[in-house]
């Protein structure tokens, strides 16, 4: 991503995961860290994935430390693709390692959304998560999980108009029995070629955004 990045390994349930980790921009102490979840193995998918890249810039710009990470299978992380499964095992030790305590937010993009969902329904009960970030949410070959009502103020969703590869009407199948806002980007791809500063703006918009007064 940068001169700065930190390479490191971990190991997880299938051994080692390869990591890369980007602190806040300038001089600003972390306000926390957020594990970043790449799209499809299978289709080329990895943590430099540009729209990956992009959601790591928005957040170490707001003042987070970025942690992403390759699926098992991929890049020097060892083990074979799992459908999901044994990814959301990944993910799960990422953050165990990388933020076993203190601040943290997920973001995921395409299949790492997808897997994302699932680690905060796993995560959410006893961890308080300070924001979720969703892009390109895979919700058509897998199911995605709900997203707690508590955490809608959390969470922003980002989905193409023009997405060809996971269809909006899929993910508004999705989130219109949650009442989950979706923010539609008008003639958005997949991979939002041409967009990704504007994605990144909806993502530093939404992390500088105050929480919600209480009613």
């Amino acid at each position: 991503m940068n001169s700065q990045t930190q390479k490191s390994v971990i190991q997880g349930v299938a051994g080692a995961i390869e990591l890369a980790l980007d602190k806040p921009v300038g001089d600003a102490a972390s306000k926390g860290v957020v594990v970043i979840a790449h799209p499809h193995p299978l289709f080329g998918g990895t943590m430099d994935n540009k729209v990956v890249q992009t959601l790591a810039r928005a957040f170490t710009q707001c003042g987070w430390t970025a942690v992403r990470f390759n699926f098992r299978g991929v890049g020097g992380t060892a083990g074979v693709h799992d459908e999901g499964r044994g990814e959301l095992d990944d993910l799960l030790a990422v953050v165990a390692s990388a933020a076993p305590q203190g601040q943290i937010c997920l973001a995921g993009f395409s299949f790492g959304a997808f897997v994302t969902t699932h680690a905060f329904e796993r995560l959410w009960p006893t961890r308080q998560i300070d924001k979720l970030v969703l892009v390109g949410t895979s919700v058509s070959r897998s199911v995605a999980a709900p997203i707690d009502p508590a955490a809608h103020l959390k969470t922003l969703v980002v989905h193409g108009e023009q997405d060809d590869t996971v269809a909006l009407a899929a993910v508004m199948d999705w989130a219109r029995p949650q009442a989950l806002p979706v923010t539609v980007v008008p003639g958005g791809g997949h991979f939002f070629h041409g967009q990704l500063p504007l994605l990144r703006s909806l993502v530093v918009r939404h992390l500088l955004s105050a929480p919600p007064a209480q009613l």
